[in-house]
């Protein structure tokens, strides 16, 4: 029996039936059972969405500053009243473990709609350049299409950006991870959202999510993914010169200084990664250590492994739960499986945990003696599976760290200042993280290189959704 049955789309302020009558089934991935169905979204549905949001679009633009921070505020307070209904779907529908679910994925929702709501209030829509006045306004519909392994915290981020700029939006989420969706979409009605301000279909995304980044009517795309999509929904977007932006695949380096105790660096090491099961673009999944620090460090890894405990994510104790789905779990096997055949493997190994063979549950792994050309230093693995290389000397350690298609992130662990900065100013991704520190939602989040192109969180995200006009002269 399913336990969800939302098989209605949102659109123009209304849950409304799907012209077509197919569904989508959705997976515990902790139990492998059918948790719910979505409707599988047509053609005709998304031109419904984007004609509302086209509509709602002229006097939504025009609102106040004041009016948008009331609106971001109450969704705020409504997403609060949601609070248990988010994390117990967010456990069932990705995995994580319940407590994760509250302390992050609820969490990051909850932030990005109150930095919005903060950002805007020092935000200046309007500029003056000696007698020029430079105006930023409002994009147009915007299309956003939302990943699996974040289902909160990336519709919260493009939506309060959207919200705040003053656009109208069409929601495409990820049909592993949906349920999450819907109950925004609830809080955002709950919240009185004016219509077609926010409009929702489901779907997959060869129909609605290919639609959206080939629409006319759509003036820009925000979309968090893959590469290989990332690039399709470019080259779609292309015909009616739509804005992209782009936040993709990511294979982020770590590198340890000799001053750091090892022990402390493991344990930030593996907090980072195995959060989430590794289903993370920006975890730094590949650590750099000096040679003369290796075994040392090697050794911390094998002592706090057992610490972070795979189990059902129901229980409050489990650090790690499975990966999303069946395709998720064979994929991170096949890496596993390579490492073995190159590298020495430190912990893990392919197969399911002991006791846990229902469910796509895996063992945390850790591989050394790692050469950064192998598939499992190079390629984005997306699961609890790291990479130890060693380093003879500071240069050659931001050499390895740079030598990716990926820039999304970059961590140091140390203590040496001149060193962190000499690290932090040559590697070449958009975030560089020092010793653990936690997430600033106000701060700037987004790649170099394949990573992708343009920036989300705080008043950046806000900005991607602008378009700048300058008006000059006056009457005379």
């Amino acid at each position: 029996m399913c336990m969800f049955n939302k098989l209605k789309h949102f659109i123009n302020g209304e849950w409304v039936d799907s012209s077509d009558s197919k569904v989508i089934d959705v997976i515990n991935p902790a139990n492998e059972e059918i948790i719910g169905q979505i409707s599988d979204g047509t053609v005709e549905d998304l031109n419904y969405a984007v004609q509302s949001a086209k509509q709602a679009f002229s006097s939504f633009s025009k609102t106040t500053k004041k009016q948008r921070i009331r609106l971001l505020n109450r969704i705020a307070n409504e997403y609060e009243k949601r609070k248990e209904d988010i994390v117990k779907t967010i456990t069932l529908e990705l995995g994580s473990p319940i407590t994760k679910s509250e302390e992050r994925h609820y969490t990051m929702g909850l932030s990005h709609f109150r930095q919005a709501a903060k950002e805007l209030e020092s935000f200046q829509f309007t500029e003056e350049h000696d007698s020029t006045l430079i105006h930023k306004e409002a994009i147009g519909v915007s299309g956003l299409i939302t990943p699996w392994n974040f289902p909160a915290n990336q519709v919260a981020t493009k939506l309060a950006a959207a919200i705040a700029a003053g656009c109208t939006t069409v929601l495409k989420p990820a049909q592993l991870t949906p349920f999450t969706a819907i109950i925004i979409a609830e809080v955002l009605e709950a919240a009185n959202l004016p219509k077609g301000v926010f409009n929702l279909v489901n779907g997959s995304g060869k129909v609605i999510g290919e639609g959206i980044s080939s629409h006319p009517d759509i003036e820009f795309v925000s979309f968090t993914g893959s590469g290989p999509v990332g690039k399709k929904i470019t080259k779609n977007a292309a015909d009616s010169v739509k804005r992209v932006s782009l936040e993709l695949g990511g294979k982020s380096p770590l590198i340890v200084l000799d001053d750091y105790d090892m022990k402390k660096a493991a344990n930030i090491v593996l907090s980072n990664v195995l959060f989430n099961t590794g289903q993370g673009c920006a975890a730094a999944t590949r650590v750099l250590v000096s040679q003369n620090k290796h075994d040392e460090f090697v050794k911390s890894i094998k002592e706090e492994v057992p610490k972070y405990s795979v189990n059902d994510p129901q229980l409050h104790n489990t650090f790690i739960g499975p990966l999303v789905s069946e395709k998720q779990y064979n994929q991170v096997q096949e890496y596993i499986e390579k490492g073995l055949k190159n590298a020495t493997v430190v912990v893990g190994g392919t197969g399911k945990p002991e006791g846990l063979e229902k469910g796509y549950y895996v063992r945390p792994t850790v591989f050394t003696n790692v050469q950064n050309n192998m598939a499992i230093a190079q390629e984005e693995i997306f699961g609890p599976v790291i990479s130890i290389l060693t380093y003879e000397n500071l240069n050659e350690a931001i050499e390895i760290a740079n030598d990716t298609i990926y820039g999304l992130a970059g961590y140091v662990i140390g203590k040496d200042k001149e060193k962190i900065e000499k690290i932090s100013s040559s590697i070449r991704a958009g975030r560089i993280v020092i010793n653990g520190t936690p997430a600033d939602y106000s701060t700037p989040f987004g790649g170099y290189k394949q990573s992708g192109n343009g920036r989300e969180w705080g008043k950046y995200g806000i900005e991607e959704f602008l378009e700048i006009k300058a008006v000059i002269g006056e009457a005379k």
